[in-house]
């Protein structure tokens, strides 16, 4: 047998048991997958649940209760900023205007943009690909990034604010601040790039809630924001829910907007909304009309973090937000 057929052979084994390893796999109870910041998209026109999250991955369900996947559904452009194999963080779907959106985060670990603190801060920013459906592919559109290239940036979600015009809500992160950032920027009418410049909306010490130990072992403000969210209550009130730390615990809180817009002020609830070790969450209404949130626990196994989706019944029918308990669908 020729070495070029041998190599030929070879290859296509290698691939068949890649494709096996990584074929998507049907009936699996929501808390048997491990995924870090869930967001579901409940989809109107198709009547699935689509849950995508950290790794950038989809999967579906029609019931919430058993999914398929995971599947892949970013096509990035491997000569751009991401480079050919970036990290896909935080990923949401969101509907608008008859397009479906991914809202991601990328870092591309080869390029290093920044050392703080002995930190070297690797170039990430949160980014927006597009598709014609719900399941992909999602790819990029017009502008080449979003946010300051010189700024790590995470986590970003939309909003259309009061004016009509849509926006981009995400984090600065405290690795190059130290005080981690909640911020906007405008977004073009097809949300193919943004427009203006950034604007701070809070800080992670505006939390009462969120504390952590300096090197001295005193108290003093978490510097981490992470996650954000935006809702409206049934009686107008702009809210956001926002994950960061009580010392080694992951804690999500909540803000309202005092002028209803996402100007604010943004006040601080006192204390978080959620169970600790539960965060990153959004905010989705089932098929059957109820009012949802979707999180992952925390906790450390083994050295390694242990995430897993979890669903809560929420009320929103007053001026706030209320966490009802776990959802089991």
């Amino acid at each position: 047998m020729k070495k070029s057929l041998v190599l030929v052979l070879a290859l296509f084994m290698v691939a068949t048991v890649f494709a096996q390893r990584f074929k998507a796999k049907k009936n699996i109870p929501l808390d048997a997958i491990r995924l870090s910041d869930p967001y579901i998209l409940a989809d109107e026109a198709s009547q699935t649940y689509y849950m995508t999250g950290t790794g950038g991955k989809l999967w579906k369900s029609k019931d919430l209760k058993y999914w398929e996947g995971p599947f892949k559904i970013t096509d990035t452009d491997p000569d751009s900023w991401m480079g050919p194999n970036p990290m896909i963080w935080a990923a949401e779907l969101h509907q608008y205007k008859g397009k479906y959106y991914d809202f991601a985060t990328f870092t591309n670990r080869e390029v290093m943009i920044d050392t703080v603190n002995g930190n070297t801060i690797e170039r990430r920013a949160s980014h927006i690909l597009v598709s014609d459906t719900p399941d992909g592919p999602y790819k990029p559109m017009e502008d080449e990034s979003y946010l300051p290239a010189d700024k790590p940036t995470l986590d970003g979600t939309f909003w259309v604010d009061t004016d009509g015009k849509p926006y981009m809500i995400y984090c600065w992160e405290w690795l190059q601040n130290g005080n981690g950032t909640m911020e906007k920027i405008e977004l073009k009418p097809d949300l193919s790039g943004s427009i203006g410049t950034r604007v701070l909306l809070f800080k992670a010490s505006d939390s009462p809630w969120s504390r952590e130990k300096d090197q001295n072992g005193k108290d003093k403000k978490s510097k981490v924001t992470d996650g954000p969210f935006l809702f409206n209550t049934e009686t107008g009130k702009l809210g956001m829910i926002w994950t960061s730390w009580i010392y080694d615990e992951y804690v999500q809180g909540v803000a309202y907007s005092k002028s209803g817009t996402l100007d604010g002020p943004w006040i601080q609830e006192e204390e978080p909304i959620t169970p600790r070790n539960f965060g990153h969450g959004m905010l989705f209404t089932s098929f059957d009309g109820k009012d949802l949130m979707a999180v992952h626990s925390h906790e450390v196994v083994n050295g390694n973090y242990h995430r897993v989706p979890h669903l809560f019944e929420v009320d929103r029918s007053g001026d706030t937000l209320k966490v009802v308990g776990p959802y089991k669908p």
